[in-house]
């Protein structure tokens, strides 16, 4: 939504179709994108965070001892690792056994390198460790280790390197030195040879393979970090207008024909992959406003994990409203009946709580000190909307169900928020308008004001 909501708010009663998509740095070819894209890591990270992620996100969640062969089907999962098919032989592993598809796949993508994997054994720091190193990516950086490098760091462990093969040595102090292998565990390495990894060890290890290959929770920062206004303004800078040719049209098409009255386009680069329990998404447009909402959360000792996603809203705008007045951030297009398409920059806010009451409290706060009600109301965060918009992916009370269809084009969708007796008939004109375009629908949680929004009221 745009900030001229009372201008828009006949014209999107109707279901509402929001795009989001990156900045206008990521239109062009070549161009990396902002370090408000990338996945964070945090000491507030811990193996807590890394369990309930793998539990809720792949169904992992170790207890007690743990087999070789159980973490080789967990790196190959999270990694998504398939095998392809051809032959590769274990001299202690046959193509009929269970575990055997996720070794294959390992040993093809050089996470395994022997042609022995002790499947049924019982699972050690060093092996689940050596497996990490490869499986993160960071065995050329082993690799460079000098003896002096390495003396050093496996002297936080209590080891020697006499003790190991040169390239475990190698690859067991690229994990501390790297923090794959974080401070809290070392502590194993310190028992006897055969003990077994501890499943906290494991789901961290598991967390860290996840994070090193950009598949973990990607966020800028947290609601307490001391920097967190300037990485938001930085993000905030780097977005901007963009669009992606062919659903924009489609889009664009749904607009022309009173299928939708707006929609957004978003960059899945920027998706947070947060732990839906715990998460949330606020929408705006205002700069202004999502640095007060950030202080909001500290006055209320409320934390979470910040994630910036950029979007672009379109939207009709009606001729009636007069001359539309063009920006770097607001551009218009007249169609044939006279109005306009207009396109704003605005932008999603994800937050993973620390806690899931934290998430419950967020809709009374924002009730109180972010909502509108009048055009004189006093003491609101600047730029305050009469129907905010924040949803979740899970249940939350107080809260109604909406449908969002969804339509995918590469890193590029298209997402429809519509009422729910709506929703069919949203999801089968854009599929005719988009054919070649990924469809998924799916229902979620929105505050009740913006409900209210797709209802056609007011207030």
């Amino acid at each position: 939504m745009s900030g001229n909501v009372k201008k828009r708010r006949t014209a999107w009663a109707k279901p509402f179709i929001a795009l989001s998509v990156g900045a206008a740095l990521l239109a062009s070819p070549g161009l990396a994108v902002p370090a408000a894209a990338a996945a964070a890591t945090s000491a507030y990270e811990d193996a807590a965070d890394y369990s309930l992620f793998l539990e809720e996100k792949y169904a992992i969640d170790y207890q007690g001892v743990a087999t070789k062969g159980q973490y080789l089907e967990s790196v190959a999962d999270v990694l998504g690792a398939r095998h392809s098919g051809a032959e590769v032989a274990f001299r202690d592993l046959n193509a009929d056994d269970d575990v055997y598809p996720a070794a294959a796949a390992l040993y093809e993508q050089g996470v395994l390198t022997a042609d022995t994997v002790g499947a049924e054994k019982k699972l050690t720091p060093a092996a689940a460790v050596f497996v990490a190193v490869k499986a993160a990516g960071l065995q050329e950086l082993a690799n460079t280790y000098p003896q002096e490098k390495i003396d050093r760091a496996l002297a936080k462990l209590k080891r020697k390197s006499a003790a190991l093969t040169p390239q475990a040595a190698k690859e067991l102090a690229a994990a501390v030195d790297t923090g794959l292998l974080p401070a809290e565990y070392y502590g194993e390495f310190y028992a006897g040879a055969g003990q077994p990894a501890s499943p906290e060890l494991i789901e961290t290890l598991l967390g860290k393979i996840l994070t090193f290959n950009g598949k973990y929770k990607r966020y800028i920062g947290y609601v307490s970090d001391h920097d967190i206004v300037a990485k938001l303004t930085a993000a905030y800078a780097s977005s901007g207008l963009i669009a992606a040719p062919e659903l924009r049209d489609a889009a664009d098409a749904a607009l022309r024909q009173n299928l939708v009255t707006g929609y957004n386009l978003k960059d899945s680069r920027f998706d947070p992959n947060f732990v839906q329990s715990l998460s949330l998404t606020y929408s705006h447009d205002n700069l202004k406003h999502a640095i007060q909402l950030i202080g909001l959360l500290r006055s209320e000792h409320i934390d979470a994990k910040v994630q910036f996603e950029p979007k672009t809203s379109a939207f009709i705008y009606l001729k009636e409203w007069g001359e539309p007045q063009e920006t770097e951030d607001y551009r218009v297009v007249q169609i044939e009946n006279g109005n306009y398409i207009a396109y704003a920059k605005e932008y999603d806010i994800s937050f993973e709580f620390e806690r899931a009451a934290d998430k419950e409290k967020f809709d009374a706060i924002v009730t109180a000190y972010a909502k509108k009600d009048s055009d004189d109301e006093p003491n609101l965060l600047a730029g305050s909307w009469w129907q905010p918009l924040y949803y979740s992916l899970t249940e939350l009370d107080n809260y109604e169900v909406i449908t969002n269809n969804k339509f995918s084009d590469g890193r590029y969708y298209v997402q429809s928020f519509s009422l729910n007796d709506d929703a069919a008939a949203v999801a089968e004109g854009f599929r005719r308008l988009a054919p070649d375009a990924k469809a998924e629908s799916y229902r979620f949680w929105v505050d009740k004001p913006f409900f209210r929004y797709l209802n056609g009221e007011s207030e």
